[in-house]
Order: C-alpha cells, then structure tokens, then sequence
C-alpha cells in the first residue's frame, strides 16, 4: 500500500488549502465582514389579481417615496447596512432580525417575531469551472401583505420564474396572498438544491470512471476536493428541514391554512434532498475504497510481474554459479558442448516455469 505522503503535495496544495478554510471556517461569534456593494438594486412588485406594477430603484428613498396599499414584493440584490436598516424601520422589523440579515454565514433558519416571519437560508450554484458548490445567503421576511428578500449577488437569481409567475395576468401567485409568494420563493431555493445535486451527481459519475479506468495521483486529490463541496451541500441543505418544519409548527396567522399543504410539499421535497445528499456522501466514501482497491491492485499486479521475472532468471542464475565455480573437475566443463547444454537448459527450464504458472493461473 503506497504511503500517504506521496499525496500530500496534491491534497494540500494552496488552492485546496484556501478551500478547506472556506469551507469549515464557522465562527458565529466573529464580527461579520462583509463587503458592502457599491451599487443596490431594488425591485418593487405591487400586485392583486387584476394588476402587476413593477418598478426599480437604485436608492431606498426612492422606494420609500413610491409604497403604496396592497400586496407587494420588495427584492434587493446587495446587501448594504444603510439600506436594510431604512427598509427594516420602516417595516417594522425586529433588531434581532436585522443583524442576522446583514450578518455572514448563518445556518438556515426561521423565526418568528414582531408578528412576522423571518427565514434565512442558502442559495446554491454549481461552478463547472471549479467543481465547487457556491452559496448565497437569501433573507425573507413575511408580513401581513408583504414580503421582503434580500440577496447578495445580482447576477444569478432562481427567482426569475417567479417574476415571470407574476407578470401573468391568470397566475395563482396574484391570486393567493403574500403567503403564497413567500412558499413559491422557499420552493424555488429548495428546487435549486435537486439541480445542483444532480450536478454534483454527473461529476462524481465522472471521478468513478476515471478511477476504473486510470488512477493516478491526481485522483485523490479530486475525490477529496468532492468531498469537500458535500460537506458544503450537507450544511446548508440539512438545516433547512428544520426551518420548514418551524413554519408548519408555527401557527402564524400569516400562514393561511389553504397554504399549509404547500409547505407540506416542501417539506417532503427536503427530506428527499437530504436523503440524496446522504446517498453522495456514501458515494465518496464507497470511491475512495474503489481508489485504494484499485491502487493496491496495481500495486500487486507489479509485484507479481517482478516475482516472475525473478523466478524465471533464478535457474539461469544457479546455472551460470555453478559453472563458474573455481574447481577443475566440473562435469561437462572442458565439452565442446557444455556451452551449448548450460545455454539450453537456461532457456528450457524458465520455458517450463512458464507453462507451469500459466496453467496454474497466476498469469
């Protein structure tokens, strides 16, 4: 079995390393340090079943100077204290709330204060570059005839069906009230779960293959890299069954009991993400046994190969010291054919070996 520091350059190196401390560094006590956008995009949705408005700012004032009555959905892409704490005053959202919306890496969660519901969870992106499970932190808030979103990054967003949901003008989404659009926008994260796992899927189908066909160095390095991004889908996929669950143990008057079975739904399809990402993780770990089989296998292959070469040279070995001894009376020694019958018998007698191993099947 090859030793373990033959590796150490390929799994260590300071890509990797920078991975690893992505990945488990978790200090919920740390000060946030976030990088605040230079620029915030705001979306306002204003709907009932009759009408959609939309509109888009770039300053929360702006925003401030255009809400009216009715439902509505405010999206904000980019996260920056001085807007989330305008948006969150005016809106009436707890403190608590506040900072958890502004702070970084939380676990997926759900509370419920000041007569609203609040959850916070991850968004998820598979980068095919990298092969590397990316996050976004989403924040929403639910009242009584709002919901508030807050994102990070404006360039990739899983809620564009959803807007596409509410510029049509017979959509069960205009139909229903903010607690509707609060379970499609929960549905839309979850769904973005199954999508990235079926990717994370295809690249692990990969690294099988590639470890039946060739291992190499390389290769564990690789399978380690995966089991890294499982670590990040199981810590953010795992949480989010128990802030579905806290919704439905709830009892918020927000929540209307026609929309209860919705997050029924959701709950159902978490269970099944988790027991996906479960089946992935004994993937890896059934991989990186197939590694090491596979290794030992070549490993043996090349010492039965050495075996037999050493037991084919051995007679002509023993031949050869015998004839080279240092004693006059040596049978066949002063034969004009002992040459020829030393020679002989150093070619007949390995050719013998042969057949005998082969018929015996260690070759």
């Amino acid at each position: 079995m090859p030793s373990s520091s033959k590796y150490l350059e390929y799994l260590f190196s300071p890509l990797e390393l920078l991975r690893t401390q992505k990945v488990l560094q978790i200090n919920p006590t740390a000060p946030p340090q976030r990088t605040e956008p230079e620029t915030v995009h705001i979306s306002l949705y204003e709907y009932n079943e009759q009408y959609c408005h939309i509109h888009s700012f770039s300053e929360v004032d702006a925003l401030m100077q255009n809400l009216r009555q009715g439902f509505k959905w405010i999206n904000i892409d980019g996260i920056r204290k001085d807007t989330v704490e305008t948006i969150a005053k005016h809106f009436g959202i707890h403190q608590l709330l506040t900072e958890d919306i502004l702070s970084i890496g939380q676990r997926p969660k759900m509370d419920e204060l000041g007569g609203q519901l609040f959850c916070i969870l991850n968004m998820l992106y598979f980068n095919p570059e990298q092969s590397a499970v990316e996050t976004e932190q989403i924040s929403i808030v639910l009242g009584k005839d709002f919901v508030l979103s807050f994102q990070e990054d404006a360039s990739r967003d899983a809620f564009n069906p959803l807007r596409e949901k509410l510029n049509q003008s017979i959509s069960k989404v205009r139909a229903n009230k903010s607690d509707f659009l609060f379970y499609l926008m929960i549905d839309a994260i979850v769904d973005r779960y199954f999508i990235v796992m079926e990717q994370l899927g295809g690249h692990i189908e990969d690294l099988e293959e590639d470890i039946v066909r060739n291992p190499n160095k390389r290769t564990l390095a690789r399978i380690n890299a995966v089991r890294k991004e499982m670590i990040v889908l199981k810590r953010n996929v795992s949480p989010v069954r128990e802030m579905v669950s806290g919704i439905l143990r709830s009892e918020s008057s927000l929540i209307e009991e026609r929309t209860e079975k919705y997050f029924k739904d959701i709950y159902d399809h978490i269970l099944q993400a988790n027991d996906l990402a479960e089946n992935y993780r004994d993937m890896m770990l059934n991989l990186q046994d197939l590694y090491m089989s596979n290794v030992n296998l070549k490993q043996n292959e090349v010492m039965k190969l050495m075996a037999i070469v050493t037991c084919l040279l051995a007679p002509a070995t023993v031949i050869g010291g015998i004839f080279g001894m240092n004693f006059d009376l040596i049978p066949l020694l002063h034969s004009q054919w002992g040459f020829f019958i030393s020679v002989g018998l150093m070619l007949m007698i390995p050719v013998a070996m042969i057949i005998i191993f082969k018929r015996r099947g260690w070759f």
